[in-house]
């Protein structure tokens, strides 16, 4: 397993981010999913749901998949189990993200492995929100 980014990737990776596709994106506010990509939402970056079932969250219409996405993202934050996650990685690879950012609860080594080896960069067990304010909004 590779070591963390190093803040100042992290720093660069968030300040260039401009589209984020969250796979997993609930429509419910009580969740983490919706909570986080609000918030990416109101700094400015555009979020693309990925949930295939349902039609739209935060005014945004929502997609099945990533390969069905209008655009490719710059980051793919994903907020889902374990076993899930070596196809929403599969499906970053082949979209050729620039990132791959596994939420707390979404690690998946082999998955980050298989982005990393495809050349995308690989945030694992942090929160893009939590790392966005610490970096970005002290």
């Amino acid at each position: 397993m590779s070591a963390a980014p190093a803040d100042d990737e992290l720093r660069d990776l968030l300040q260039t981010c401009r589209t984020a596709a969250v796979v997993g994106l609930s429509p419910d506010p009580d969740r983490p999913s919706h909570s986080v990509a609000a918030y990416l939402q109101g700094h400015g970056i555009r979020v693309l749901p990925v949930n295939p079932t349902v039609r739209e969250v935060l005014g945004q219409p929502a997609w099945p998949d990533l390969d069905a996405l209008p655009t490719v993202p710059d980051v793919v934050v994903v907020f889902r189990r374990p076993p899930q996650v070596p196809e929403v990685a599969a499906a970053a690879v082949r979209r050729r993200a620039r990132t791959l950012w596994l939420q707390p609860g979404a690690e998946h080594p082999a998955a980050a492995e298989t982005a990393r080896a495809a050349g995308l960069r690989v945030v694992e067990g942090r929160c893009i929100r939590e790392e966005h304010r610490r970096l970005l909004n002290p």
